[in-house]
């Protein structure tokens, strides 16, 4: 493929010793953002807001995997981390344990798309999955051949195919579209993201076409393999604009009809990908046991600290701050750290702050296959992302409820707190999978996770409103409406949850069959 410069950028001094990671790390609390909702009024609340506002302002600018500001802020955990007596559990006696990738960044103004003669706008329009395979150049037929199953393919040698649904519709089920495509021939594939999919709809822009992956394991989901293929999301709206069947054809998707062959025009590509070396740490505290027996059941509590950074502005904003997404709950680590002041549990308790969530679960992905301490001394693993109180905390969703003894502490903690507890009731998003608890869960470590609930119209509408303005975008700032009782609600059984499993009398444990196998063992 035609490619910019290869740039190395030297590792940076915050993976290195702490003294001089440190140094630069800034301490203030920033004023509040004009028009910010009223801020809460007990202390502990409004000290995580504090924090919380260290690690998602604007000058953190998105907290990027391997950018400056991510390093700042990762600095900024481990100071707080120090300060609260936790001792250091990263590599070489630090708080950081160094992560190399390689990463693969599209050049918008030095490329363009074509379909039928109508030109599309990247990270508007599309986005691409950007791989080693990725063509510098392509011109082919498009054709639409509807939901890509095992009988609609056909004849797609020397084609872009166009294919309904991301995620995969659920008459799909198995079926490997992408491994399919590759293996008739085809050129490439783009999905249309989302165009009926009301739990979770796709938003655009998105930031960048950008892939982050382990150095010296190739780039993208197809470095393995041989020859040249497109792959990317197509916007449901960019594709209603390429025929005048599509909008029809959308809509009998949405309701899971059986849809016709069309073709589309010729495809023009020509694309410029730049590649670049990069360097981000995962932070890691330890606050040890009290039971010297328990030593060897570390109870991992875990957040990500990286956000999308800088990106394609939405209504002039181009910083993706990651406020609730997932800053807020790493500075809700920090809090449980300083309360307990260096006070342990029976059981030890990692700090675990991941890099990379964002990017395919890098951060958490490389500390189970390289745990600074052995694998088998974590016992259990809870993981605080997706956590939204924007309305009151009537009912928690729970992933991992049924899976091992985790959820009997969750139950407890829920009735002795008054917050009902229920199973995942989205199934099909598949959040289980998602986040840095499922490393860990297959890796054979109990594990669990969190969502707010609804349970009204009100919760229905403000649910709705976050996916549809906030969610990965600039609007997931210090402006997000909070309800600080909410907040506080949930921070309290956060602490209160873990000091149940900490001091526990048994070790979290798998239960045998059901939902725990099925889910460990599905593809």
């Amino acid at each position: 493929m035609r490619q910019g410069p290869v740039a190395r950028r030297r590792p940076r001094i915050v993976l290195g010793t702490l003294a001089m990671s440190l140094a630069g790390a800034a301490l203030l609390v920033q004023a509040p953002a004009a028009g910010a909702p009223p801020g809460p009024s007990d202390p502990d609340t409004r000290d995580w807001w504090a924090l919380t506002r260290e690690l998602a302002g604007d000058d953190m600018a998105g907290r990027d995997t391997g950018s400056l500001e991510y390093d700042r802020a990762a600095a900024l955990v481990a100071r707080r981390f120090a300060a609260a007596g936790l001792t250091p559990a990263g590599v070489d006696g630090t708080w950081f344990q160094p992560i190399d990738f390689t990463e693969m960044r599209l050049d918008s103004a030095r490329s363009r798309m074509a379909i039928g003669g109508r030109t599309l706008r990247f990270n508007h329009d599309l986005t691409l999955s950007l791989g080693v395979d990725t063509p510098s150049r392509l011109a082919v037929p498009a054709t639409f051949r509807g939901y890509c199953g095992p009988d609609e393919i056909g004849d797609v040698r020397g084609r872009l195919v166009v294919c309904y649904g991301r995620p995969a519709p659920a008459r799909i089920g198995s079926f490997d579209r992408a491994r399919a495509l590759r293996g008739a021939g085809a050129a490439g594939m783009l999905l249309i993201a989302a165009p009926g999919f009301a739990g979770e709809p796709m938003r655009w822009p998105l930031a960048y076409s950008r892939t982050v992956t382990f150095a010296g394991q190739g780039s993208g989901p197809s470095s393995t393999a041989t020859g040249t293929f497109l792959s990317g999301m197509l916007n449901p709206a960019a594709f209603a604009r390429l025929n005048p069947r599509a909008p029809a054809i959308l809509a009998a998707g949405a309701s899971d009809r059986a849809l016709p062959r069309i073709e589309l025009g010729p495809l023009a590509a020509e694309l410029t990908v730049t590649r670049a070396a990069i360097r981000s740490a995962n932070v890691l505290g330890l606050l040890p046991g009290t039971d010297p027996a328990l030593a060897d059941q570390a109870i991992v509590v875990a957040a990500h600290l990286d956000g999308y950074g800088r990106g394609e502005p939405v209504g002039g904003d181009g910083i993706y701050n990651g406020a609730l997404d997932d800053a807020a709950y790493v500075a809700l680590l920090e809090r449980l750290a300083a309360r307990r002041a260096g006070q342990g549990f029976r059981r030890p308790v990692l700090f675990a702050v991941f890099t990379g969530e964002e990017k395919g679960l890098l951060g958490s992905r490389w500390y189970v296959d390289h745990p600074t301490r052995p694998l088998a001394s974590h016992a259990a693993v809870i993981n605080l992302d997706q956590i939204r109180p924007l309305y009151p905390l009537k009912v928690l969703s729970v992933h991992g409820l049924v899976e091992s003894t985790l959820g009997d502490h969750v139950r407890r903690v829920g009735h002795q707190l008054g917050i009902a507890i229920q199973e995942d009731p989205e199934p099909e998003r598949n959040l289980l999978r998602r986040s840095d608890n499922w490393p860990f869960m297959a890796a054979g470590v109990p594990g669990t996770s969190f969502v707010f609930a609804t349970y009204d119209a009100t919760s229905r509408a403000r649910y709705r409103d976050w996916y549809l303005r906030r969610y990965h975008h600039p609007a997931d700032d210090l402006d997000t409406p909070i309800d600080w009782q909410a907040a506080a609600d949930f921070n309290r059984f956060f602490y209160t949850l873990t000091q149940s499993i900490a001091d526990g009398s048994e070790a979290p444990a798998w239960k045998p069959g059901g939902a725990a196998e099925r889910e460990l063992t599905a593809p």
